[in-house]
Order: structure tokens, then sequence, then C-alpha cells
């Protein structure tokens, strides 16, 4: 499954949490590919396209930065796999 995932750094955390990603660069743990991420500093928002077998590894990704940012996780298919939703 891929799933798109949009967080934005909370103001009064963006230092601590531009600290953890120098440290540790971000990355995702076992069981989640990160395929690309972009980030809006202006905006102090982040986007990744994630690749995952299910939510739980997603959702334990963001519970590790959850005490800096916040997120929203959306689960996405392709053109491929919506042909296949609407074939029925």
């Amino acid at each position: 499954m891929h799933f798109v995932t949009v967080w934005t750094f909370r103001p009064e955390h963006s230092r601590a949490a531009s600290e953890r990603f120098a440290e540790t660069a971000g990355q995702p743990p076992a069981g989640v590919k990160m395929v690309a991420r972009w980030h809006d500093v202006a905006g102090g928002r982040g986007f990744a396209i994630t690749e995952a077998d299910d939510a739980v590894a997603i959702s334990a990704w963001c519970r590790q930065w959850s005490d800096l940012l916040t997120f929203e996780i959306v689960p996405v298919i392709n053109d491929e796999q919506l042909a296949k939703v609407l074939a029925g």
C-alpha cells in the first residue's frame, strides 16, 4: 500500500524537530519504504510518499515524531488500481 503523509511543525517545537531530523535524517522504521519526501520550509510542512504492507508501520513512524509534529496520513491507490475498482 502507498500512503501520502503530510506533517506540520508545531511552531513551539520547530527547533527540536530540526535537531531531531539532523540526528536521524527522519528515516522510517523497518516495514516502511520511503518513496519520496519534500519539505515546505516556509510553511513548516513536509510531504512523503511511503510504501508499507499496512498502516501500523506508518503509524509507528508518526508516533516517533508526534511530540513535535502533527500528521495527516492518506492511503492512496494508483491509476491501475483505480481501474480495477471501477471495473467492479
